[in-house]
């Protein structure tokens, strides 16, 4: 079987559900269940013989003793980490505890276990460390994408974080032998995904008839990648990849903030559109024709990166995976996904969700579309 760490959360609920749809392997889930680790992304699959879930924390080196010598897995996918930008920058302690210290001492119990393996077990045994194109800061707008080589200079909290567990990891590999890989992978999105993120914040507000709000001017480009190629790149790397080696995964999809809302307003339109389910403008109480007439933009937050893109070349050449999902095939799969699951998102946003971020998108703040 295999150990998947943070498999509540959404890239690793995501990639439970697709190995148990296509694969006879078991799965150990070990998850805090923090405010994103929701266990109702798995009750499909909660009473599987193939599944098993471990209510933990990283940081508890004697519990990760005792998964590793209970389930002996032959293979660790290590998504648990905080992992959202805003969070960072008000709280980053935290993410230094789950993202650096956490991530020690999941690699300390996978280092004993790997060693008292024994043959094929242990020539087979992998680590797979999934990690952010954060790492590398930003770039500038005529600036090659991101590659496997590109010096890390993160600029926030988070990233900062994921820069120091991609270091062990690398350290543990040349120090120890531990067999890892490490991936670095674009923005994700689809089903699942916590309504913090962009992408699943806008749908649930246009819906709700609240503003959508957008940092600075919206034109932070991103490349964006679909969650299940995703999750069928991290298989890959996990049965082909070269052990040691670090694989950028990105959906070679970049497009700016402001028209990734837009695009979303769109779909709405098509699909929910305003004269089914009339909505009034949350400050004037006129009518609204387009969810797009929504949208207003809010200071910028501090030390924003500008600029994310990913070349993807080197998996796509030594692995053989490319995305499946165009951005217009991905986003509209995510949007519908969203309307017919519209209870879904209403139990994630409780109270302290909701203080969360009234805390952090004021309408003080709002500033009409420019």
């Amino acid at each position: 079987m295999i150990l998947v760490t943070g498999g509540a959360g959404f890239i690793g609920a995501n990639f439970i559900l697709q190995w148990l749809a296509h694969r006879d392997e078991a799965v150990v889930n070990l998850d805090a269940l923090t405010y994103a680790g929701n266990p109702e992304n798995l009750r499909s699959v909660e009473k599987s013989d193939n599944y098993r879930f471990v209510h933990g924390d990283i940081t508890d080196a004697d519990l990760l003793q005792q998964v590793f010598a209970r389930y002996r897995p032959r293979a660790v996918i290590h998504f648990a980490a905080e992992s959202h930008v805003d969070r960072s920058i008000h709280g980053p302690e935290a993410f230094v505890h789950t993202n650096v210290t956490g991530t020690q001492r999941l690699l300390d119990a996978a280092r004993r276990h790997w060693q008292h393996l024994d043959g094929h077990d242990r020539e087979t045994f992998r680590f797979v460390h999934v990690s952010t194109d954060e790492v590398y800061g930003t770039l500038g707008p005529d600036d090659p994408p991101f590659r496997e080589t590109t010096p890390y200079a993160p600029n926030s909290p988070y990233a900062a974080s994921k820069a120091g567990s991609d270091h062990l990891v690398r350290a543990y590999f040349h120090t120890y032998g531990l067999p890892v890989l490490t991936t670095n992978c674009s923005n994700n999105y689809g089903p699942f995904q916590f309504p913090e993120k962009l992408i699943p914040l806008v749908i649930a507000n246009a819906l709700a008839g609240k503003r959508l709000p957008i940092y600075g001017d919206g034109r932070q480009v991103r490349d964006w990648l679909y969650v299940e190629d995703h999750c069928r790149a991290i298989e890959r790397v996990l049965k082909r990849g070269r052990v040691g080696e670090t694989y950028n995964i990105g959906g070679w999809n970049e497009m700016a903030n402001i028209d990734i809302v837009r695009k979303i307003c769109a779909v709405l339109d098509r699909w929910a559109p305003l004269a089914d389910t009339p909505l009034k403008h949350p400050e004037t109480g006129v009518a609204i024709g387009h969810y797009a007439d929504l949208i207003a933009f809010v200071a910028d937050r501090p030390g924003h990166d500008r600029r994310y893109a990913i070349d993807a070349r080197k998996i796509e050449t030594e692995l053989g995976w490319t995305p499946e999902e165009t951005f217009d095939t991905g986003i509209g799969k995510t949007v519908k996904w969203y309307l017919d699951n519209r209870g879904w998102v209403a139990r994630v946003q409780d109270g302290s969700y909701r203080e969360w971020i009234a805390q952090h998108y004021n309408p003080s703040t709002y500033k009409a579309e420019k």
